[in-house]
Formats: C-alpha cells, sequence, structure tokens
C-alpha cells in the first residue's frame, strides 16, 4: 500500500519526522502539518527539495490548511513530554479535542484512512500489569498530567464515535515510551534526559527512589507498527511497544556504563501522578500485524548518544562535541 498521498500532523516532531522518513523512503508523498511549537524545522530538513515532501506550517487545532487529494490522514500532533505538555497545558487539550476533529474530517472528505497517536498514558497509573488494550486504566482526570492523558482519552472516543456514526476507516495506536535519534537535549523525556547528563559527566537525576519501570521502544521499530496499523484494517485500539521492562534507576545504570561516565546519581521527589509501572501486552500486534521490536536497548541507546553528541553538539565530559 505505497505511493500515496499521506498527510501527517506533528510531522516535524521527534516520531513525526521519523515517519515521513520512512512513508517517503517506500515511495508515499508526504504533507507534513506543524505549527513547530514542539516540532522542529531541523527534524526534516533533510527533506528539504523533496518532491515528494511538503510542509504545511499550521496549529491543526485551527486549521489544517492541506488542498488537493488525501489517501491517509496520521494525527500526531501534540506535545508529547511531561515538561512540554505541562507548559502548555491548554493547548495540548485543545489539540487532543479540535485538532483531532478537524483531522477526521480531513480524512471524511478523501474517504482516507485515519491514523491516531494515541499513548500508553491513557492507563495512568495502571494496576493490571502488563497492560493490555482492553484494560481501562487508572486516571487522575484533575491531576496536572490530564491535560495529556484525557486529551488522549477524547481523542480516542471522538475516533471512535466517528468510526460508529459515520462508518470512517480508523486505527488507534497507544504508543508507549519512544526513543532515538532527534530526541533533542531538551526534550525532558527520561532517555534524552540520562544521555545528557551522563555524556557531560552531570549527576544523573532519578525521580523517587528508581523503582518505577517504563518500556523504551527504539524509534525505528515503533515506526515499523505504526506502518504496519496503517496499512492494515484493524481498528484497535492497538498497544505498539517494547514489552522488555526496565526500572528507572537500572536505565541510569545501564546509561552511565554504556557512556562510561563517572556520573552519579542523584534522587528528586517524584513528580504527581507518575506511573509506577508501564508495560505493554502486545499480543494483539504480534498475531494481528505480525509485528514485535528488534532493536535492543543497548543498540538503541549508543545510536541516541551518537546522535546527541554530533547533531546538538552535546559536549562530553571528555571534552568530544
Amino acid at each position: 500500500m505505497t505511493g500515496r498521498r499521506i498527510v501527517i500532523t506533528g510531522g516535524a516532531g521527534f516520531l513525526g519526522s521519523h515517519l515521513c522518513d520512512a512513508l517517503i523512503g517506500r515511495g508515499d508523498q508526504v504533507v507534513c502539518v506543524d505549527d513547530l511549537s514542539t516540532g522542529s524545522l531541523h527534524n526534516v530538513a533533510h527533506l528539504n527539495g523533496d518532491d515528494r515532501f511538503e510542509l504545511v506550517v499550521a496549529d491543526v487545532s485551527e486549521a489544517i490548511g492541506v488542498v488537493g487529494h488525501v489517501d491517509a490522514v496520521l494525527h500526531f500532533a501534540s506535545p508529547a513530554s511531561p515538561p512540554q505538555y505541562l507548559e502548555r497545558p491548554l493547548q495540548t487539550l485543545a489539540v487532543g479535542s479540535e485538532g483531532t476533529r478537524r483531522a477526521l474530517i480531513l480524512a471524511a472528505e478523501h474517504d482516507a484512512r485515519f491514523l491516531l497517536a494515541s499513548t500508553s498514558e491513557v492507563y495512568g497509573d495502571p494496576s493490571v500489569h502488563p497492560q493490555p488494550e482492553d484494560y481501562r486504566g487508572n486516571v487522575n482526570p484533575i491531576g496536572p498530567r490530564s491535560v495529556y492523558d484525557e486529551a488522549k482519552r477524547f481523542a480516542e472516543a471522538l475516533t471512535m464515535a466517528w468510526h460508529r456514526a459515520e462508518g470512517a476507516d480508523v486505527g488507534i495506536a497507544r504508543i508507549f515510551n519512544t526513543y532515538g535519534p532527534r530526541l533533542a537535549p531538551g526534550d525532558g523525556r527520561v532517555v534524552s534526559n540520562f544521555l545528557v547528563q551522563a555524556l557531560a559527566g552531570r549527576p544523573l537525576t532519578v525521580y523517587g527512589d528508581g523503582s518505577q519501570t517504563r518500556s523504551l521502544c527504539f524509534v525505528t521499530d515503533e515506526v515499523a507498527g505504526l506502518l504496519a496499523l496503517l496499512d492494515s484494517e484493524l481498528t484497535g485500539p492497538v498497544n505498539v511497544g517494547n514489552p522488555d521492562e526496565i526500572s528507572v534507576l537500572d536505565l541510569a545504570r545501564t546509561v552511565i556504563e554504556l557512556t562510561g561516565s563517572s556520573s552519579e546519581i542523584i534522587h528528586e521527589p517524584l513528580p504527581v501522578d507518575d506511573p509506577t509501572r508501564r508495560c505493554p501486552d502486545i499480543s494483539l500486534a504480534r498475531e494481528a500485524l505480525g509485528w514485535e521490536p528488534v532493536v535492543s536497548l543497548a543498540e538503541g541507546l549508543r545510536a541516541t548518544a551518537d546522535h546527541l553528541v554530533h547533531n546538538f553538539g552535546v559536549v562530553t565530559s571528555d571534552g568530544r562535541d
């Protein structure tokens, strides 16, 4: 299912830009829609001049601004890391609600498949482990993180309502922690935080005692799973993440070892509503899509560290940049 014209909202973001690359690489045309509030022109600069790539600078909560035929719409616009969405609470809610509605309308106008980037955050601080798609979650609807959690939960509800009421062709991906090249040094996600600190020889900041767990999926694996869902007829929701679970403290130790850093580990208070465990049950993705991650954590961390040093000028403790 290649050779199509595909719109990606949030296409200049970390994950969105990798999707742009993968789609163009397989022969699709891509229209990247991004207001550049958290996305970056740097992420898609290498695509400038490619006649299969078009950039539309727009806030999808207000207008999408795409003209011409569309075969699929991938709605990935949203702040994604806690610092980003906590700094932009109203914008995060708007892109999950009105932005999703506008993206669904665009898809409906062209009878195009719609793929929603939802999140493992819909499970909140889960009481079921690992988390299957039929688990309804444990979310604080009025806590600080709710601006992201509830925006995505509403986006899922709106997508399914559109599917049931209008017969729209939709797919919902619940994305777990993803990392890799193009994570910016100040992004605020755990992998980029730890790598930047370790490379510079600064203390690694672990919140709480570090026993909370995350499941980290390298970006090429994540993209492969998302494209498999896009090309399928599956509605979902579908967990797309790595089922290999690691504690935050063990991740910090692994980063220090891989980078050869002399950094120490320090502890800070745990943020409000920080989930204690996060791990996907990917049985559905394995069975229905034939997908599972293949990149090891060590391999992925090395690739991410190299990118931070060579593309963002992160200076290491021994002076390399």
